[in-house]
This record gives C-alpha cells, sequence and structure tokens, in this order.
C-alpha cells in the first residue's frame, strides 16, 4: 500500500514536469505515457489490498458500511481535482493559461498530497485475519498458481466488475466531455455539474454499504443489474437530447444512485470470495484486468462511436455488459452470508 502511494506521486509529478513537445519532441508523449503507466500499475496494485485491509478490519456486522469509502476515497480524488480546476476556471487563470501551463497544478498538488497518504499508511496496524495466516508457507500466500485453485471465485470477480466499471467510468470519468461534445454545454458548466453529482454520488456509498449490512449484498447488485440493464438507454438519450443543465444533473444523479449499487458493496464482495492468503491477489488481479478492458476504454469506445455517428450504440453496450453481469449477480450466493472472512 506504501509502494502504490509512492508510484502515484512520481507519476503525477513527472506528468506536472515533463516538457512540451516543442522542448523535447516526441519525449515528452513518451514521458507522459511512462507516468500514466505508473500510476495504472499504482491503482491496479492499490484496489486488492485496501479492499481486503478495509474488509478484514471492519466487525462481521459493519463490513459493507466500512468498505463502501474505498469508493468514497476515490470518488474523493476526482472531487478534489474538479474542485482544483473549478477555482482555476473561475478565480485565478484564464482559459487560455490553464492549457498552456496551469494544468499542470492539480498534478503538483496531488504528488504533495500523497506525502499525507504516506504518512497514513506508514502508521496502519496488520488486521487479525493477516496475523492468523503469517505461518502459511509462501507457497500459498498470494501466488497465481494458489489463486488458480479458486476458478469459480475468480471468474465471479470478472463478472462482477464488468458492467459496474464500464458504468462508473462512463459516469464519471468520461461524463464531462459527453457533457461539453453531446449535450454542448460549456467546460465551465460540465465541470460544476460533475463535481455536484460527485459529491452526492460520495455520500450515497456508506449508505448503501450500512443497508447491505442489513439486507445483503444480492438484493443492491441485483438492484444495479436489473435497473443498469432497463434504465442506461432511456437516461443516457435523454440526456444527449436536454438543452437544460440542471435536467442534465438530475439525469446524471439518476444514474450514479443505480450505480452505488454497485460501487458502494463491489470491493467487500469481492473480498468475502477468497481466502486471506489469497484474497489481495484474487480481489486485485481479475479487477485490474477487467477495469482496463472495460473502465479504462470506455471513454475511447465512448468517442470511437461518436466519431462513427453512432454513439447510441454506445449506450447498447453499456447495456449489454451490465446485463451480463446481472446474469451473475443471479446465479451467485448473497456472500454476506457466506463470506470467507467469518474463516479467518
Amino acid at each position: 500500500m506504501t509502494l502504490s502511494v509512492l508510484l502515484m506521486s512520481f507519476g503525477s509529478l513527472l506528468i506536472a514536469l515533463t516538457p512540451t513537445y516543442k522542448t523535447i519532441g516526441i519525449l515528452a508523449p513518451a514521458l507522459l505515457l511512462i507516468a500514466r503507466l505508473l500510476q495504472g500499475l499504482s491503482v491496479g496494485g492499490e484496489y486488492g489490498v485496501s479492499a481486503t485491509y478495509l474488509s478484514e478490519m471492519a466487525s462481521e456486522n459493519r463490513r459493507g458500511f466500512y468498505s463502501s469509502f474505498q469508493y468514497v476515497t476515490l470518488i474523493g480524488g476526482q472531487l478534489i481535482a474538479l474542485g482544483i480546476q473549478l477555482i482555476l476556471q473561475k478565480l485565478l487563470l484564464t482559459e487560455t493559461q490553464l492549457e498552456e501551463w496551469g494544468w499542470r497544478i492539480p498534478f503538483v498538488i496531488g504528488a504533495l498530497l500523497s506525502v499525507i497518504a504516506l504518512y497514513l499508511r506508514a502508521n496502519l496496524h496488520e488486521t487479525e485475519a493477516f496475523e492468523n495466516k503469517k505461518e502459511v508457507s509462501d507457497k500459498k500466500k498470494g501466488t497465481v498458481t494458489e489463486l488458480l485453485k479458486h476458478p469459480k471465485a475468480l471468474l465471479t470477480v470478472i463478472g462482477l466488475t464488468l458492467g459496474g466499471t464500464l458504468a462508473f467510468y462512463t459516469y464519471t470519468t468520461y461524463m464531462q466531455k459527453f457533457l461539453v461534445n453531446t449535450v454542448h454545454l460549456t467546460k465551465e458548466q460540465s465541470t460544476l455539474i460533475s463535481f455536484i453529482s460527485l459529491f452526492i454520488f460520495a455520500c450515497l456509498q456508506p449508505v448503501f454499504g450500512a443497508l447491505s449490512d442489513k439486507i445483503g449484498r444480492r438484493p443492491l447488485l441485483l438492484g444495479f443489474g436489473i435497473l443498469g440493464t432497463l434504465c442506461t438507454v432511456p437516461l443516457l438519450t435523454a440526456l444527449s437530447t436536454t438543452t437544460s443543465m440542471w435536467t442534465a444533473f438530475f439525469l446524471i444523479m439518476a444514474a450514479l444512485i443505480i450505480v452505488s449499487g454497485y460501487t458502494s458493496i463491489n470491493a467487500v464482495v469481492k473480498a468475502e470470495l477468497f481466502p486471506s492468503e489469497i484474497r489481495a491477489l484474487g480481489v486485485g488481479l481479475p479487477y485490474a484486468l477487467t477495469v482496463a478492458i472495460f473502465g479504462g476504454t470506455a471513454e475511447y469506445v465512448a468517442l470511437w462511436f461518436k466519431q462513427a455517428g453512432t454513439e447510441q450504440y454506445f449506450y447498447w453496450y453499456i447495456t449489454g455488459c451490465i446485463l451480463f453481469s446481472l446474469i451473475v449477480y443471479a446465479g451467485m450466493k448473497d456472500t454476506k452470508d457466506n463470506s470467507s472472512l467469518d474463516k479467518d
């Protein structure tokens, strides 16, 4: 967890300090690519460990609530970035200054904030589940060979993640571009909508997480799967044709409420599938691969469809992926009542 912070910090600093193409030529985009790869590696390695830690340190009847804070912090990072962008846009810099050099400021701030995260993580205590398995052979700890002995859980993580990560990245990361390019709002309006909707979205995560501690994980996943399958095309179609800033906000908010059925509990559901000796790897590896293939490419696929003049096909693409995940949700047991965490 400490190493992931260092990689993220170095990646941010590298982006902030990389000279322009005019100055160093092809080396500029090469350095940016390296920085983004480092950050992607950091996030990929981070997820499984943090999901495992949050799930293991929580009491049995509060696991959903505690693990939901993983997405609170994830969304919180986006909120800080949007907040800085709003301040720079409205108060400090002109649009020209922002495009020329002001865009580097958030990356410098991100690198500095990582020092706080580094301090916090250096003072964390290991979980009881980890301590109980200290004597387990290294051959059984976090190895791919051991992980492959749990093919059902492995495939379940992929199915769980596929629709949820695509929906999440569509309504968060890609949505600003969608609001500008398709809805034709200004950059300032799209930034403001994204900031407000993401703030409410972050606040919803512990609410949904606590609800899962009462009624189970499966009802929330099924709710996301059913509503996501039925409502994605209507919501995005309505959003693409609206001319009102606040109508756009309420449509995005409706979508994010649906997505909360996945984001709030996906960490604990996956952690509850694996024994402690391979839990971090079992959660992190299939999740990282699925996010890279489907979540990470959401923006590129959306823009490809838009450039081809068939943007509505992207809406159906999201729907199909959520439907696939819904089939997985329908066929799985509720991990709250069948949790591997209870065996640690």
